[in-house]
């Protein structure tokens, strides 16, 4: 596979990756390189990724704790300390080793050590393959809001080697997954009629439907890179999924949901509301709900659960001026961003979705 041009830094795709990885260290002249991970990929992934390091630089691993709530700014201070510690400087190399949770906040901790220093990332999920480590986001969380705190800043090189998915567990993969049918509802209608029916799907050439969902995205932040405009399209199914999601991770009554999961509810959710808005037809909608609710568990929701949810949209980052704003879908393959709804109609949504 071709590697990928996006903005200012390349994405690679398996064995050249490596090539292209050893070839930037030789041109570069670090100093040393530090290899972010958490425990997961620390066991799973490490040791399949160290042989493909050509490179007579010292290494360091820094491990956390793997899990969306070790996404926050103290795993943050931790990793800045022993960087300093262990003698990183502005030409150590961070190298972020993982799923979404390492790429963001490997990303983050890169782009404000010593005012910013070089990193790339090898994402080894799904759901980091073809979203997380591409379009230069990086950011952690603050308490329960997703991805509050962050820079847009681009790595070095992305290396998307699917060989790690070896490693992700179904539940996993069901969660990235739901990254990739939305690439298709809001830029390629072809690309989502590829899974409506997932017992066709061809999974043996699974390498080229991550290939296209990368496609899609850099195609959409190479012409936004700062989200004010079309990227916004790319949180289709995000502004109601990340208050869900946070909502489900504050709540100890309730179990935490991966976050395609809690997108896939929310990809549900807005897509009434397009139809509720005529931006799509009935048959549409059927054909997103049925689709989602085929491959996701449907998530229970009691009457207490959605006024706490309406109330995290107001920390949504797509708000302007106090306004919540919904990237809607104007026909399956189209959006249509910067739209205000009304809390009734997010009401019947979540009545339709119980349905």
């Amino acid at each position: 596979m071709h590697s990928i041009q996006a903005n200012n830094y390349l994405v690679h795709f398996n064995v050249k990756g490596y090539e292209q990885l050893n070839l930037h260290l030789i041109e570069n002249k670090y100093s040393n390189i530090f290899i972010i991970v958490d425990n997961n990929t620390n066991e799973l992934c490490l040791p399949y990724f160290l042989p493909f390091l050509e490179t007579d630089l010292t290494i360091e691993i820094i491990e956390f704790e793997a899990g969306e709530h070790n996404k926050n700014i103290e795993t943050c201070v931790q990793i800045w300390n022993v960087l300093t510690e262990l003698g990183a400087d502005r030409k150590t190399l961070i190298i972020n080793l993982g799923g979404g949770v390492v790429t963001d906040l490997g990303g983050f901790v890169a782009s404000t050590f010593k005012r910013g220093i070089d990193f790339i990332h090898i994402p080894t999920t799904l759901l980091a393959m073809v979203d997380a480590s591409v379009g230069g986001k990086n950011g952690v969380d603050l308490g329960n809001l997703k991805n509050q705190i962050g820079v847009i800043n681009v790595p070095k090189m992305v290396l998307i080697d699917t060989q790690y998915l070896e490693t992700v567990p179904q539940n996993e993969m069901r969660s990235g997954l739901a990254e990739m049918l939305k690439h298709g509802l809001i830029y390629d209608k072809l690309y989502w009629q590829q899974f409506l029916d997932l017992k066709s799907v061809d999974f043996a050439d699974f390498d080229s439907l991550i290939y296209r969902s990368v496609e899609i995205k850099n195609e959409i932040v190479t012409q936004d890179p700062t989200e004010k405009n079309i990227r916004k399209s790319l949180n289709f199914g995000h502004t109601l999924g990340h208050a869900i999601e946070s909502y489900f991770l504050e709540n100890e009554n309730k179990k935490t949901l991966l976050h395609g999961e809690a997108i896939a509810v929310g990809m549900i959710l807005e897509s009434y509301i397009s139809w509720s808005n005529k931006l799509i037809t009935q048959d549409d909608y059927k054909e997103i709900k049925s689709c989602l609710k085929s491959i996701y568990d449907t998530i229970i929701f009691d009457e207490k659960d959605i006024d706490p949810i309406l109330d995290l949209l107001i920390h949504d980052k797509k708000n302007e001026y106090g306004s919540i704003q919904f990237a809607l879908i104007e026909g399956i393959g189209k959006i249509k961003i910067n739209q205000s709804v009304e809390n009734e109609l997010i009401l019947k949504a979540f009545q339709d979705y119980k349905s």
